[in-house]
């Protein structure tokens, strides 16, 4: 499909729905269309990502700062020029929009701020401005825990970030434990093929892989759940989209670090054994 399609698909769906006077639910909805494709419902990535948040953006830029449209429209641009890896155009447009969410006056748990924020916060990490992220990551899923519950997307979400900002700052144990917490319910609510669901199992692997206290079982651990998540994301999205390719790399690192560790206790069980032999004789 052409890109131009797509945004005039999603353009025309959401003024119906305005002019409808459909309810707020059915009007988000009908947005996701703008980064999200209405068949497989896959969010887009990339360029195609970046090109529709330029086009919704361009769509409702001239419509009042409150509302709801356009400020939804900055959130995509945002998004996509993030997912472009325009990193730093990415984070003027977030920048600008926390600081029109706060102008507006809303509340410090309010959904649309936490989305705001949430991101910012990779954008943060993706600029390599870690402690920043992780602050920024550790207040929306508390606020996310707050307003939603544990079982919300939004919430599952939230934690998967927060665990990845976390094994950033080599916090290992926090990461095993939360991601331990809630894969079984991102499992539960998503299901076990869903894009964030085999994220967070990627991150729990990464973080028994590069726990300095790793062990024999842990790394088989790891590579098995990598196997499994490199499997399922190449059925589900494809050889080349973004998590199938992390998962490739990741599930090479942790092969390597599992072989180099039997070999280590192969070798460490034969001096054992040699030693045994040698005193015996003795």
């Amino acid at each position: 499909a052409h890109v131009s399609c797509l945004a005039e698909q999603a353009k025309i769906l959401c003024a119906e729905a305005e002019e409808n006077n459909l309810d707020a639910k059915v009007r988000f909805e009908r947005f996701r269309r703008w980064d999200t494709c209405s068949l497989c419902e896959q969010d887009y990535h990339g360029v195609v990502e970046c090109a529709l948040g330029w086009a919704c953006w361009k769509t409702y830029v001239g419509r009042p700062e409150a509302n709801w449209a356009r400020q939804c429209a900055m959130t995509v641009l945002g998004s996509g020029l993030h997912a472009a890896k325009r990193y730093e155009d990415a984070l003027t447009v977030q920048e600008a929009e926390l600081s029109t969410e706060r102008r507006l006056g809303v509340s410090e748990y309010n959904l649309n701020l936490l989305v705001v924020q949430n991101n910012l916060s990779n954008t943060y990490a993706k600029m390599e401005r870690h402690e920043e992220a992780l602050k920024l990551r550790q207040e929306v899923y508390s606020g996310r825990l707050k307003l939603l519950g544990e079982e919300h997307s939004q919430t599952i979400s939230a934690a998967h970030n927060y665990a990845l900002s976390l094994k950033e700052r080599s916090r290992h144990a926090e990461t095993k434990a939360l991601m331990r917490k809630t894969i079984p319910v991102a499992r539960r609510v998503l299901g076990a093929s869903h894009e964030l669901t085999l994220r967070m199992r990627g991150v729990y692997a990464e973080s028994l892989c590069k726990d300095p206290g790793v062990t024999l079982d842990d790394l088989r651990e790891a590579v098995t759940t990598l196997e499994e998540t490199e499997r399922a994301a190449r059925r589900v999205m494809g050889g080349a989209h973004p998590l199938t390719t992390a998962n490739e790399k990741a599930l090479q690192h942790a092969r390597a670090r599992l072989h180099a560790r039997e070999a280590l206790e192969a070798e460490k069980l034969a001096q054992d054994a040699f030693r045994t032999a040698r005193a015996k004789v003795a």
